[in-house]
């Protein structure tokens, strides 16, 4: 897929987030795109294989400037460094409902996207995606685990497997209509945080 810079792609990410965010993927219409950006066929499938490799590339664009948000805030703060892991996730759960609140149409896409789970183009995205996100976790949890942020009773491999299974799957374990609120996303994650701090952390509640 190619992702090289052309005319009007900013266009054509404004014209898909409105279409993916107001309809499913199965219905959300391609024709509709373009036509609302205002570039042809041919462009777009010069740069983008086909619908579902540019929903990858979108899904992919959100989760970057996420990322960039969050590294631009964080490494404005003086009293970061000191923190254990389990602290700087829940800086990171902040800014990121920080950058929902300034990116809604980005919030909106990843709340359709989890909507989507049981479906082909779930499962297909979300190995995509995941692939960078499980190395960035381990190498983080590796670190903590050296800075003595876990309890040593616990092996590294359990570590891993629990907080691995924990993040990569909370959008199953909070699936209810209310955990789709921007709010309601920010709680569930800061208690996550808080039940891994206590249930694997050295202090205690």
């Amino acid at each position: 897929m190619e992702q090289k810079s052309f005319k009007r792609k900013n266009e054509l990410i404004e014209a898909a987030l409105d279409e993916f965010t107001a309809k499913n993927y199965e219905n959300a219409s391609l024709n509709i795109i373009l036509k609302n950006a205002g570039i042809s066929k041919g462009t777009f499938y010069y740069h983008f294989q086909d619908k579902q490799a540019f929903y990858v590339f979108l899904l992919q664009s959100a989760h970057k400037a996420e990322c960039k948000f969050i590294n631009d805030r964080m490494g404005c703060m003086d009293d970061f460094k000191g923190k254990d892991i389990f602290e700087r996730f829940k800086v990171q759960v902040q800014i990121a409902y920080e950058f929902a609140v300034a990116f809604p149409k980005y919030f909106k896409l990843g709340i359709m996207f989890r909507k989507e789970r049981g479906n082909e183009i779930y499962e297909y995205a979300k190995n995509i995606i995941e692939r960078n996100k499980e190395a960035w976790l381990e190498e983080r949890i590796k670190k903590a685990i050296k800075d003595g942020d876990f309890n040593n009773r616990f092996s590294e491999d359990f570590i891993l497997k629990i907080l691995n299974y924990m993040v990569f799957h909370f959008n199953e374990m909070f699936d209810e209509e209310e955990d789709y609120k921007m709010e309601k996303v920010l709680e569930n994650a800061s208690n996550l945080v808080d039940f891994l701090k206590y249930g694997f952390g050295n202090k205690i509640c």
